[in-house]
């Protein structure tokens, strides 16, 4: 457990001698690093100035991590207290900040942790993963950030945003080739078309040749490829001096693999992987179509929106704003969830040499390999009439005098299908929709030239509705009489809350701040339906409410060559919402705990540490416990086969009281140094990026098999620029060391993992026209 004093003591000492260095270095200096401006308060600031934990990512700290092909979970634990993964492939991620976030892989789990794109909210986890490109920069805000962004913010937000369209002609071409037959297209172009439109049009294709063979077929390259086009389009134009309106349109196409589950990949008693892994092979047996032809989990989204935005002045402080938005989206994902091969024989030479397999009797002699498979399990979830509506209209008076506000109103409707098709029990259908509006304001004070107080308010009323549709149907479940054909009764849940926050930000001197900050905010009542698709009720949970406590500094230090921010924070969260995945009967329902508590802090450095050296680091410390005697799940434990660390009641229910939340890293850490030194017609540089992350919990219940620690990866780049013909040629690697990381598993039908990306190394070139 964090000694909260100890470390209170520490960080005051720290305060101390950070303002006394700032205080030997009063001299003007414009040199140095260079001031970052993010909008995480919905108007232009510094990353000093802004009363919240903030991380921001740009330029090659964030492009370097895509160069390889891969998608937004490549950001886990790029920024102090983020993690991200996902068993869903290329779509669906699910994120989590200082711990808090959700494991339910349903394609309508709601999420702690919001995506804001453009200032437009992508709520259901297919528009989370929208690829990107043509970033401007990333902002990572940690904490409640109830009261400008409403509901579901209660663990924090990352928010993107895109380049802009200029009056300036600019250009760049961006390509790749690496292995695994990897290659990589990034393109933009944009400028003035009248004096008063300009544009731009953005393109992202991501490719990668099948690479993992089908050992039961014998199918070389059967699967683990994907093909990726995202693409954009903008105009702008500039009414007249005190109005532009911004038009975009978007969209993507992706056909590639799901995620590829790895049966007893484990072995009971340890999270080593066994010698049943072979990265480059699995044993896939589903047919869930009865075509004759395994089914290679494929993978297949589209996904379009339009956004409109107007911006007036109407006054040189006061700026109305209004963003609309439209999107649609549909897809379907398939996945041989048992990850193995299971046939009606004795006959153990079929069994592929170096595998475990295991005999037994299971409607007559069957053998399944690898390892213990007890039943075969493969799923397809479709998303169909995905539609989300949002509109935002905010007025922001941002000016010389001692009081800066923002008042605005919200509000959102969302609407899809969700098709859930089962081997045995058929495809049942769900209908989700939800609506939810908002108004809010927000007020910054200049109590003194040093001192700023922050006060924020929110009221949301969010209402959800689940109605089920056609159930088993043609299941063959339903054919032999094991599943009934029936109809739940419609589901309505809703929730008005207020949410707030208050902060003070006091400058010790133009380079070091610190501030105190106080935040409630909650996230809304969820309705679970997978289930139905296999004879249970849909499950809810209740609204969860998060009160939340942070004290931070933010100092640029040694005449601004060295940045360092930290937080120490303490949070609490009243009806926690947690998804109880798996267990013996492979449920997904909805429960909510007692209490959940969470503490910690997060530090992050950047230095100009020599002429042409740059270093960043960052680390946060999270120690989350699930506070609730009564709360009890199923283990699952693959059949039994996994080793339960925690205690059991009468019906052989895990405890989970104490134990850490599930896929909430204790600590994580990340490092980058770029070296770069100048020659006559540009400059040659090295640049490398390190993540790692602690002690994990994969489930609920904690058990020796489902727990990581100790996990990394690196990257690497080494290039040429050219500064007078503006092109960039570069060697980079991604994971370099080919680590094996646990990133997830299933545990109701055997030890299946989920593991990362394989080692990748490339050539990239770059082209930039102005």
């Amino acid at each position: 457990m964090i000694k909260k004093s100890a470390i209170a003591v520490a960080l005051q000492c720290a305060l101390l001698s950070l303002g006394a260095q700032a205080q030997e270095q009063e001299a003007e200096d414009n040199s140095g690093l260079e001031t970052i401006t993010v909008k995480a308060q919905k108007r232009t600031q510094s990353i000093q100035d802004v009363p919240i934990s903030i991380s921001a990512l740009n330029g090659e700290k964030f492009e370097a991590i895509f160069s390889g092909g891969d998608d937004i979970l490549s950001l886990a634990a790029r920024a102090p207290g983020l993690n991200a993964e996902s068993s869903n492939g290329r779509v669906a991620p699910r994120f989590y900040l200082r711990g808090l976030g959700n494991t339910d892989f349903d394609l309508a789990a709601s999420q702690p942790v919001s995506i804001i794109m453009d200032d437009v909210v992508k709520e259901n986890v297919i528009l989370k993963s929208f690829p990107l490109f043509d970033i401007e920069q990333v902002e990572v805000l940690r904490g409640p950030q109830g009261s400008l962004f409403g509901r579901n913010t209660t663990a924090g937000i990352v928010k993107f945003d895109t380049r802009k369209p200029t009056e300036d002609f600019e250009a760049f071409v961006e390509a790749s080739v690496a292995t695994m037959d990897t290659f990589n297209l990034e393109a933009a172009v944009g400028g003035g078309l009248t004096d008063n439109v300009s544009g731009r049009f953005s393109l992202l294709s991501q490719n990668r040749g099948d690479w993992i063979d089908n050992g039961w077929t014998g199918e070389n390259d059967a699967m683990g490829g994907f093909n990726e086009l995202a693409w954009r389009g903008q105009l702008l134009w500039d009414v007249n001096m005190d109005t532009s309106v911004l038009l975009q349109a978007y969209g993507r196409d992706l056909d590639g693999t799901a995620s590829i589950f790895r049966a007893n990949a484990l072995s009971t008693g340890s999270n080593d992987f066994n010698q049943n892994y072979d990265r480059d092979v699995v044993y896939y047996d589903a047919d869930l179509d009865g075509d004759g032809r395994q089914d290679r989990n494929p993978q297949n989204y589209e996904n379009t929106g339009v956004t409109l935005r107007i911006d007036h002045e109407l006054n040189s402080n006061i700026t109305l704003t209004s963003i609309t938005d439209y999107n649609v989206a549909e897809g379907d994902s398939l996945g041989d969830i048992d990850g193995g091969v299971i046939v009606p024989t004795d006959d153990v030479s079929i069994v592929p040499a170096g595998l475990t397999y295991a005999e037994y009797d299971n409607f007559g002699p069957n053998i399944s390999f690898p390892g213990f498979i007890p039943f075969g399990a493969v799923t397809q979830d479709r998303l169909d009439d995905l539609h989300q509506f949002t509109h935002e209209v905010r007025l922001v008076e941002s000016g010389p005098d001692d009081l800066d506000w923002t008042i605005g109103a919200y509000v959102f409707d969302a609407e899809f299908d969700v098709t859930s098709i089962d081997g045995f029990f058929g495809a049942t259908t769900v209908t989700h929709s939800n609506q939810s509006w908002a108004i809010f304001g927000q007020v910054a004070y200049d109590m003194t030239d040093d001192t700023t107080l922050t006060v924020g308010l929110n009221y949301t009323n969010d209402e959800k509705q689940l109605s089920v549709g056609d159930q088993n149907v043609n299941g063959f479940a339903v054919v032999i009489g094991a599943a009934s054909v029936q109809k739940y009764p419609d589901l309505q849940v809703d929730d008005s809350q207020l949410s707030g926050d208050i902060s003070i930000n006091h400058t010790i001197n133009r380079d070091v701040s610190v501030y105190a900050r106080a935040a409630v905010g909650f996230r809304a009542p969820t309705i679970q339906g997978r289930d139905v698709a296999f004879e249970a009720a849909p499950s809810v949970a209740d609204s969860e409410t998060v009160t939340s406590f942070e004290v931070g500094f933010k100092a640029d230090l040694l005449d601004r060559v060295l940045r360092l921010n930290g937080a120490l924070y303490h949070y609490e969260v009243e009806d926690m919402q947690f998804s109880a995945i798996g267990g013996d009967g492979n449920f997904t329902r909805l429960i909510n705990a007692d209490n959940g508590i969470g503490q910690g802090f997060e530090v992050e450095a950047t230095w100009l540490a020599a002429e042409g050296l740059t270093l960043t680091a960052g680390y946060s410390y999270n120690d989350t416990e699930i506070d609730d005697p009564d709360l009890r799940v199923s283990p699952g434990c693959g059949a039994g086969q996994c080793t339960l660390l925690d205690p059991t009641d009468s019906n052989g229910l895990a405890i989970v009281d104490g134990n850490p939340f599930p896929q909430a890293p204790e600590s994580n850490f990340s490092f980058t140094a770029r070296y770069a030194f100048e020659i006559e017609s540009g400059e040659i540089f090295a640049y490398t990026d390190w993540v790692y992350m602690g002690e994990t919990n994969i489930f609920l219940y904690d058990s020796v098999e489902f727990t990581t620690d100790s996990q990394f990866e690196g990257g690497l780049r080494i290039g040429y620029e050219n500064f007078d013909s503006q092109y960039t040629v570069t060697l980079f690697g991604r994971n370099i060391t080919d680590e094996e990381n646990l990133r997830g598993a299933i545990d109701f039908n055997n030890l299946t993992v989920i593991d990362n990306n394989p080692r990748v190394w490339g050539v990239e070139f770059r082209k930039e026209f102005y």
